[in-house]
Formats: C-alpha cells, sequence, structure tokens
C-alpha cells in the first residue's frame, strides 16, 4: 500500500507531471506564468480543484454511468471550479483579479479531465484524492518554476507583490535578484513561455535518461 502511494505521489509530481511529461494545460501554463507569483497562485486554484473532483468522482463513480460520465466530471469540476471562483474573490481578491477569466477555463484544462477519467473513475477514495491532490501540486511547481524563470529573466524579481496578491504573510518571498531595468523584456511575453516551458521539458528528460542510465548501471554491476 505505502509503495502503491508512493508511485502516485512520484507520478503528480515527476513521471507524469501535467505540464512537463503529459504536455497538458498548456494555455494557463503559457499565460499565467509571467511570474513566480501568478503561477503559484493559478496552481494552487487547479490542485485544490483536481484535489476536490477527483475526491467526488471517486466517491460516485458506482453511480455514473458510462454514457453520461465526461458530462458529469464536467458538471464536478465546474462546481468545485465555482467554489474556488467565489472563494479567490472574497478573500484573495488582487489575486483574482489578476487571474480573471483563467479561474474560470480551469472547466476546459484537460489535467483534470484527464486524471478523473484516468484514475478517479476507476479507483478507491484515499487513492483518487492522493492523485488528484498530488497531480494538481505537479502542475503548481512547474508553473511556479516557469514563472519564476520568466520573472527573473525578464524582471529581475522573484514571487513580486506577493504580499498583495496573496497576503501580507507572503511578504518574506519577495526579492530582487537582479538590478532593475536589466532583464530581457521577450521573457515576460508570450514567446518567453513557449521558450522556457520548452527548456524545462528537455532538462526534465535530460534527467530522466541520466537516471535511467545510472540504474542500468547499478544493474549490470550487481549482476557482476
Amino acid at each position: 500500500m505505502a509503495t502503491e502511494y508512493k508511485t502516485i505521489i512520484r507520478d503528480g509530481l515527476w513521471d507524469n507531471n501535467g505540464v512537463l511529461a503529459m504536455l497538458l494545460g498548456m494555455c494557463p501554463s503559457m499565460a499565467m506564468t509571467t511570474s513566480a507569483t501568478n503561477g503559484l497562485g493559478m496552481g494552487l486554484a487547479t490542485a485544490v480543484v483536481m484535489a476536490a473532483s477527483s475526491l467526488l468522482v471517486s466517491a460516485f463513480r458506482s453511480r455514473i454511468t458510462q454514457e453520461v460520465r465526461i458530462p458529469v466530471y464536467i458538471l464536478i469540476v465546474a462546481a468545485m471550479v465555482t467554489m474556488v471562483d467565489l472563494c479567490m474573490n472574497a478573500w484573495m481578491h488582487e489575486l483574482y483579479k489578476v487571474l480573471g477569466l483563467f479561474i474560470a477555463l480551469i472547466v476546459s484544462n484537460c489535467l483534470p479531465l484527464a486524471r478523473l477519467e484516468a484514475f478517479a473513475a476507476k479507483e478507491p477514495v484515499l487513492p483518487s484524492l492522493t492523485d488528484g491532490l498530488f497531480m494538481g501540486i505537479g502542475f503548481t511547481i512547474a508553473l511556479t518554476c516557469i514563472g519564476a524563470v520568466r520573472e527573473i529573466s525578464g524582471s529581475g524579481t522573484l514571487f513580486a507583490d506577493a504580499s498583495l496578491l496573496l497576503g501580507p504573510a507572503f511578504k518574506f518571498m519577495e526579492m530582487r535578484l537582479l538590478p532593475a531595468d536589466t532583464g530581457m523584456l521577450m521573457m515576460v511575453l508570450p514567446p518567453g513561455g513557449f521558450l522556457v516551458t520548452g527548456l524545462l521539458v528537455v532538462c526534465k528528460r535530460m534527467l530522466d535518461v541520466r537516471a535511467g542510465k545510472a540504474i542500468q548501471m547499478g544493474g549490470a554491476h550487481s549482476a557482476a
């Protein structure tokens, strides 16, 4: 059982990362990663929706027929998105104004629907909740990393306006790493999103190849 959960967590964070492995959710990945703060906020909103939706779909999977499963999944995701949207509007209004329409567009994000169909519809509640949560966390990490690279290279800051968007408790995250007016404007424009995402995908695959070679070498030494 522990091995099963370990595999689920590893898949969500790394092996089947929604952005860096499956290349899903590209719309928010490109549009909402002009800063690490925006990427973090968008990722966390998506993670909450994915965890709650996976929990509900798994709990009612025996009552959802094959013929209507996709409309039901969309309805569940839409309900969770509406709740997140209202909560952010009430308690994180500045971030809500920045993310804007993209919160509602979580409904059309391929990643939540893909995980509901591939995992939550077939597995018990706790594994499904774990899968939804860590797929969401992996998505959050990917968006935050993309946003961090774009923000540092484009503006010289990291987590700028975190206290304004996320709350005063996040003031400690705000940093200036490069002098003002030294960044590359292209990195905070749409081409920068594609460039950084592509580079991170390449880096992940290079690490996977190296890890695979290390495992093969270790197995060869053991056999010898």
